[in-house]
C-alpha cells in the first residue's frame, strides 16, 4: 500500500507559510496606515481643543471689557518657524501653556502694560517646558499691543541639558 506523497504535503505547507506571511505583512501595513491616520486625527483634535479654549477665553474677555477700548482683550502667541521644524504637537502644547501663564495680562490697561510686559519677559525668558519627555526652551522676541490684542512672538528651541 502506498502512503500519501510528501511532495504534496510540502507544497501545501509552503502555500500555508506564504499565506500566513501575507497575513502578517498585510496586518503590519494596515496597522501603519491606521496609526498614521489616528496620529493625524489626534493632532487635529488637540489643535481644535486649543483653539476652542482660546476662543472661549477671548469671548469671556470681550464680554467683560466690551465698553473699554484700552484693555488687553486677546492674547496671541506665535512661535517663529525653525529649520528643521519642531514637533507641531509640542509647539501647540507650549503655546497653550504660555497663554495660560500670560492670562494675568488680560484685562490690563494697554498704557500700563509696559511694566507687566517687562515682568512677563523676565519670568518667561529662557523658561523650559517639558512636552512628551522632551524639553524646550523659549525666548520672547517681540511683544506688541495693538487694538486690544497682545501679540507675542517667541523662539522655541529644543533644550539640551549640559
Amino acid at each position: 500500500m502506498k502512503g500519501p506523497s510528501l511532495q504534496g504535503f510540502k507544497r501545501f505547507m509552503q502555500f500555508v507559510g506564504v499565506f500566513l506571511l501575507g497575513i502578517v505583512i498585510g496586518s503590519i501595513a494596515y496597522n501603519m496606515v491606521f496609526q498614521a491616520s489616528y496620529n493625524q486625527l489626534w493632532i487635529e483634535n488637540k489643535d481644535l481643543q486649543i483653539k476652542l479654549y482660546q476662543l472661549e477665553e477671548d469671548n469671556k474677555t470681550l464680554r467683560k471689557y466690551r465698553n473699554r477700548s484700552t484693555v488687553v482683550k486677546e492674547i496671541k502667541v506665535t512661535v517663529e518657524e525653525r529649520d528643521p521644524p519642531l514637533d507641531s504637537l509640542a509647539v501647540k502644547e507650549v503655546v497653550q501653556t504660555l497663554q495660560d501663564e500670560l492670562e494675568v495680562l488680560r484685562g490690563r490697561n494697554i498704557f500700563d502694560i509696559d511694566s507687566d510686559a517687562k515682568m512677563a519677559r523676565t519670568l518667561l525668558n529662557r523658561k523650559i517646558y517639558s512636552v512628551r519627555d522632551k524639553d524646550y526652551s523659549i525666548q520672547i522676541k517681540t511683544m506688541l499691543v495693538s487694538e486690544g490684542v497682545l501679540q507675542i512672538w517667541v523662539d522655541m528651541r529644543p533644550y539640551v541639558r549640559s
